[in-house]
């Protein structure tokens, strides 16, 4: 018998933030862990479809303890809104599930900082809200933080001279290079947690091939990965999981005592793309720990915060 929700500890007494929490794998992970006791904020940028998921979470367990948290990921002054409202309740923080992103939009696209829009959504946005909710989570012995990857973190390199796309802007791999870019961020925050005592576990999990919007609505891509994606979507979508069996590996990794700092976790079926969760295949490029030390100070440059 494989791990399921069942399986979920107690999380009463525990505060957890998901991010992109009003749909698809942030709200199944939302839901999963309310209905296990725990406090969650659901931190996104869309107030009224945080509405209808509060709705929906206190439809299914009526004493479930959640609120809406305005969070937009792609703006940095948004970010730091968002940190300070926590800071100041002084809350101590359990769990911090960076899980919201964007998919292989069509046109590069730049933020109001003046980011491409995947790189500062998928991941520098969550650099900065981990670093600004630091001091919360080194107030509860044992918290976690972790980073939603993906299978296409093994698809492409980082390239630190253009983490903007600026050169050449392809869709799918610029959105691999951000999801591997947040796998390197789970295994370097451990690595610099471990140096620094810091107390927080750090680890990263990936849905395989989920069924969700992000999927069905997506993504655009050209050349040949763009012919390939429009002849396999409609074949391969009937056979992918759910939100809520793709979001397991997540919840192992937030939740169970056999999950570890620095571990990847994912689905165990055929190549990862589904079943039950355990232990991912970390690409090798994301064991370059030089590579994800300098990505590292370069985030801290970008998004003018750091991990003091």
């Amino acid at each position: 018998m494989g791990w399921t929700t069942v399986d979920i500890p107690s999380q009463s007494g525990r505060l957890t933030v998901v991010t992109g929490a009003t749909g698809g794998l942030g709200y199944e992970t939302a839901l999963a862990l309310a209905a296990a006791g725990a406090e969650v904020v659901l931190a996104s940028r869309n107030a009224s479809k945080g509405a209808h998921a509060l709705a929906r979470i206190r439809a299914t367990n009526p004493g479930a303890t959640a609120r809406f948290e305005r969070l937009d990921l792609a703006s940095l002054a948004s970010v730091a809104a968002f940190a300070e409202t926590l800071l100041a309740a002084g809350q101590g923080i359990n769990l911090l599930v960076n899980n919201a992103g964007v998919m292989a939009l069509p046109q590069r696209q730049v933020t109001v900082d003046g980011f491409e829009l995947q790189f500062a959504t998928n991941y520098l946005g969550h650099f900065a809200l981990t670093a600004r909710l630091l001091p919360l989570l080194r107030r509860v012995p044992g918290a976690r933080v972790v980073n939603v990857s993906s299978l296409a973190a093994s698809l492409d390199l980082i390239d630190l001279t253009d983490l903007q796309s600026e050169r050449a802007y392809v869709p799918f791999r610029t959105y691999g290079m951000t999801k591997l870019a947040m796998l390197m961020l789970a295994l370097e925050f451990q690595r610099r947690s471990e140096a620094a005592g810091w107390g927080i576990d750090g680890m990263a999990a990936h849905p395989g091939y989920a069924r969700t919007d992000i999927i069905s609505n997506g993504p655009a891509s050209r050349g040949l990965r763009g012919v390939l994606w429009r002849i396999t979507k409609p074949l391969l979508l009937p056979f992918s999981p759910p939100a809520r069996l793709a979001a397991l590996p997540i919840l192992f990794a937030a939740t169970s005592p056999d999950a570890r700092g620095g571990g990847f976790y994912g689905p165990t079926g055929w190549r990862e793309l589904k079943g039950l969760p355990g232990l991912a295949t970390i690409p090798d490029k994301a064991l370059d720990g030089s590579a994800a030390a300098r990505l590292w100070e370069t985030s801290e440059r970008l998004a003018g915060v750091g991990f003091a």
